[in-house]
């Protein structure tokens, strides 16, 4: 009988492990922006649909991110949107569990869209990793005591970007991979998640770019692809080493997504390579000409392949031949990138309007679209059968 509850008990824990994942980083597992999760919403709003709805000291164009009962948000404010926050809440219940907060020492211009709280934060079971346009660094435990904080600039005092950084920090096991390309002193860092020191520290061309890094496993290596305006380099995660570089791809802004050992970059529309274990295999194996994502990176679900534009033109293609299925406009303009699961794609524009198609059709079959009436850069996550959206004034949790 024992051994039977047991087994029971295994089986109905690796069910519900299977059916509610994590949303630990920027787009979600490994930046794919594709949730496993069933049952998510298709239809809510302002007074609908909510599981619950937590007030924000400040505004922030980072999404949250969600690891097992936290959720996790950044924010930015004051005169000079130097005073940074970093929030939990209980993902069930939506109460504060602890604000931590301190005070910038790198420099805080950005454009007028963006913020000092742009970069997503990356979360763990230990608790949470968070990076601000400012170049500071910190890691607090789930409890929100500080574990250890960094000054980039403090560090590297010629980094600089006028205009705002937006590169997220990703984890591979106990190293935190902090991207920080800019016009100053630019690197790829890969940080000792205890202690905050540098275990590697590669050299990257001085150029501004807002992309965020892919963790891509090869045998027993694991490799961080950091594409670029001078192309898309591999590194060894464990060393810091070269292992590949490739000029098929030179992006800026938008992140593009590892589908297996495919690629696909937001690059001539969106562009598939197929990768091998020394890098790209010959030529692009798909070209989507046709679809032109702006800011908001490239999502590929069930066999196609989405981008939006910044003005809300719609465009989806076959993921094998890059064949265009439709272009079509949603309403409002756009800055977060889409994300699915359930069968579902979600567009989420700049005032809070989120257009819910279905992922399954070759056509553009509208299923809600849902309105929350403030405005909204950062991209959602998906966690736990639910969707959790941060808008300006506050962070919401939509579904059951």
């Amino acid at each position: 009988m024992i051994r039977s509850f047991l087994a029971v008990s295994l089986t109905l824990a690796l069910a519900l492990a299977l059916s509610a994942a994590d949303w630990p980083q920027f787009k979600g597992p490994n930046g794919t922006g594709v949730s496993p999760d069933k049952d998510l919403p298709t239809e809510w709003g302002k007074a609908k649909g909510q599981k619950w709805k937590a007030p924000l000291p400040a505004r922030g164009v980072s999404s949250p991110v969600v690891f097992g009962d936290r959720v996790y948000v950044t924010c930015s404010g004051g005169v000079r949107d130097d005073r940074l926050h970093v929030l939990c809440f209980d993902a069930n219940t939506g109460k504060q569990l602890w604000h931590r907060q301190f005070q910038a020492t790198g420099g805080t211009s950005a454009h007028p869209k963006s913020c000092m709280a742009a970069n997503t934060p990356v979360a763990d079971e230990t608790g949470v990793y968070a990076l601000f346009a400012t170049g500071d660094l910190a890691a607090f435990d789930t409890d929100g005591t500080l574990r250890w904080y960094r000054s980039l600039v403090g560090d590297y005092p010629t980094i600089t970007n006028q205009v705002g950084m937006a590169a997220s920090p990703v984890l591979v096991k106990d190293r935190l991979i902090v991207p920080m390309d800019n016009a100053g002193e630019s690197f790829l860092a890969a940080v000792d998640t205890k202690y905050g020191k540098n275990v590697w520290k590669a050299e990257r061309p001085r150029e501004i770019n807002w992309v965020t890094p892919i963790v891509r496993t090869v045998g027993d290596t694991a490799e961080v692809l950091f594409d670029g305006p001078s192309g898309l380099t591999a590194y060894d995660a464990t060393s810091g080493e070269k292992r590949w570089t490739s000029k098929l791809t030179r992006g800026s802004i938008p992140t593009g997504v590892l589908d297996g050992d495919t690629l696909y970059m937001p690059v001539g529309g969106v562009t598939a390579i197929k990768l091998g274990a020394k890098g790209p295999e010959g030529e692009p194996v798909m070209k989507a000409k046709d679809v032109q994502p702006g800011m908001p990176s490239p999502l590929v679900y069930m066999g196609k392949v989405y981008g939006v534009s910044g003005s809300g033109v719609v465009m989806c293609a076959d993921a094998k031949t890059g064949k265009l299925l439709y272009k079509e406009r949603a309403k409002g303009g756009y800055s977060a990138s889409p994300v699915a699961g359930d069968g579902k794609v979600y567009f989420l524009n700049e005032t809070g309007a989120c257009t819910v198609i279905d992922g399954k059709a070759d056509t553009f079959e509208i299923l809600a679209v849902n309105e929350l009436g403030e405005e909204t850069l950062g991209t959602p996550a998906v966690a736990h059968g639910r969707i959790y959206i941060r808008t300006d004034k506050a962070l919401y949790a939509i579904g059951k």
